[in-house]
């Protein structure tokens, strides 16, 4: 017990970083060994946990702020080995990372040899349910018993992303062998399945730290954190270029890109119609030519794919006409196009079930018109978007910029 205390104020007191709880003293009196440390205001990322999942924005300003902490630690030398929710405290200046009781240096303190030799089990702060606690958050190499290294903290460090953003932990067992089976063969559920709207690039970095071959994780935790700032000020859509061309161009090629498009859209539709209908004609193949003096406003920030019903019996478009778009309506069967009066600056248009409503955004505001004719209403203000579905029970989900 001595030894290891001796060995976390050493570890400690050589570490000075803004997320890394502060050592102010050590001493001894009355036969006490204490440590004067700072006094930190917040909770555990555990007891944050246990209300349910963090946004995922924050959980990239946490993730970079541990990931510092780890990078200077590693820089000098130490290994936390132990990092966990429990031991990352949330304040209103950010995680502060400490206990660094299970740290060494690589130097001062052989390889473990089996898990009978864990140290954990003798330190009272954290010695109930500490080898199970500890093991849910082990590298593969640990739990082999094989020395810890600087990518040994870097797939801890994933697992406590994983469960912070999910509320899961990333491995779980009912026995301590079914977890370590886990851990060292089994791969966790991916955060998108549980927090659908979660970042792809994010997503990666999680996996890549909890790749069970060192080598295959990233090498250091400072890549870690410069990855996760990136994608945090970059947005979801990180690393997705968007197309930069002149209004003219863009028209020329939507003109004959949208022509290919719909042709290729209404054939597939066809094709897919005669094969569920035993009796039904040849499929019949459209070339929609857009309507006279105006152009397919069918890709770029300002347009919208074309839609076919439902019912496979119409087809919504939007064009460009003396630079003001509106939403076209065309009947497959006949070839009959008409306007849809109201879609001034429309854009992303698509169907209700029924095939008799259409929505579509006007840049800040959705709404829906009735095919047939008349007004449009109002959904809700929602920006920009990018795309839009209308579910059978009324639902309409919305893709954002």
């Amino acid at each position: 017990m001595l030894a290891r205390f001796q060995r976390e104020a050493k570890t400690i007191s050589s570490l000075n970083h803004p997320n890394i709880c502060t050592l102010h003293d050590v001493g001894h009196q009355a036969g006490i060994h204490y440590l004067v440390m700072e006094l930190i205001d917040g909770e555990s990322l555990a007891e944050r946990i246990q209300k349910g999942p963090i946004p995922i924005d924050q959980v990239m300003r946490y993730g970079a702020q541990i990931a510092d902490a780890l990078d200077r630690a590693h820089k000098q030398g130490i290994v936390h080995r132990d990092l966990k929710p429990g031991n990352v405290m949330l304040t209103k200046s950010g995680a502060k990372l400490l206990d660094f009781g299970l740290a060494r240096s690589g130097v001062d303190v052989q390889p473990i040899s089996g898990l009978t030799d864990m140290p954990t089990q003798a330190r009272p702060l954290t010695a109930e349910g500490t080898i199970l606690g500890t093991f849910r958050y082990m590298a593969p190499e640990q739990l082999e018993g094989v020395e810890a290294d600087a990518r040994t903290d870097i797939f801890a460090l994933g697992a406590v992303l994983y469960e912070a953003a999910t509320g899961r932990r990333a491995f779980e067992g009912t026995t301590k062998t079914s977890l370590i089976a886990a851990i060292v063969t089994g791969r966790p559920a991916p955060i998108s399945s549980l927090q659908p709207l979660t970042p792809p690039a994010f997503e990666r970095v999680v996996q890549k730290c909890m790749e069970k071959e060192r080598d295959d994780r990233w090498q250091s935790a400072h890549d870690v954190a410069s990855e996760l700032r990136w994608i945090s000020e970059a947005g979801s859509q990180v690393g997705v270029a968007g197309p930069v061309i002149s209004r003219r161009r863009r028209i020329d090629f939507m003109t004959r890109g949208g022509v290919v498009a719909l042709a290729i859209a209404t054939m597939v539709l066809a094709v897919l119609l005669f094969r569920s209908r035993s009796d039904a004609p040849p499929p019949l193949v459209v070339d929609l030519q857009p309507p006279l003096n105006t152009a397919y406003a069918s890709t770029g920030d300002d347009g919208g794919p074309a839609v076919i019903s439902p019912d496979g019996e119409l087809v919504a478009f939007v064009t460009w006409e003396n630079a003001n778009r509106r939403i076209w309506i065309r009947k497959l069967s006949t070839g009959e196009t008409k306007p849809l009066v109201g879609t001034d600056d429309a854009m992303f248009p698509f169907w209700a079930p029924d095939s008799k409503r259409l929505g579509f955004s006007t840049g800040d505001q959705l709404k829906w018109i009735d095919v047939q004719g008349g007004a449009t209403f109002d959904i809700c203000r929602t920006g920009l978007i990018r795309g839009a579905a209308w579910g059978s029970d009324d639902l309409v989900v919305v893709s954002p910029e």
